[in-house]
């Protein structure tokens, strides 16, 4: 039973990594979620500022609103360039941390398998030592009567 004890400490270790690439990955979702969220709060901005754009165009507004206005949706589309970066990062990322915890996740089982294994063999061992002990008794039992 030395080597279960041996693949349970293992085994214990594992579980921490697993656990902690979980943890790894919740995170790195959240990040992607968030700034998802932030680009699609822009797009949303830049799609309504369009509009008042296009409106204003068709109308008799100021020249300089609708300059402002053009200056604007040129700033959000550069912020949504920035963010359309950051998502990519941020997905990249979530998708290395989903792979780590996949492989945490198989060497998990790998050494729960190999520990149910060993823990089988043992019980089989103990099952032929207990039954050649009860055939050797039965034996002495059968000479003993017989004599």
């Amino acid at each position: 039973m030395a080597g279960t004890q041996t693949l349970n400490k293992i085994l214990d270790i594992r579980e921490k990594e697993k656990k902690d690439a979980q943890l790894a990955y919740r995170e790195s979702v959240d990040v992607f979620e968030d700034v998802g969220t932030r680009l699609l709060q822009l797009l949303q901005k830049k799609e309504a500022a369009e509009v008042a754009y296009e409106e204003a165009l068709t109308s008799s507004m100021n020249i300089d609103y609708i300059q402002n206005q053009l200056a604007y949706i040129e700033t959000l589309i550069k912020k949504i360039n920035d963010l359309q970066v950051q998502v990519q990062q941020a997905r990249s990322n979530m998708e290395s941390k989903q792979l780590k915890l996949s492989e945490a996740h198989v060497e998990t089982k790998k050494y729960e398998k190999i520990i149910e294994f060993r823990k089988k063999e043992v019980a089989s061992i103990e099952r032929k030592a207990e039954n050649s002990y009860m055939n050797e008794l039965s034996i002495h039992q059968y000479l003993s009567h017989k004599n």
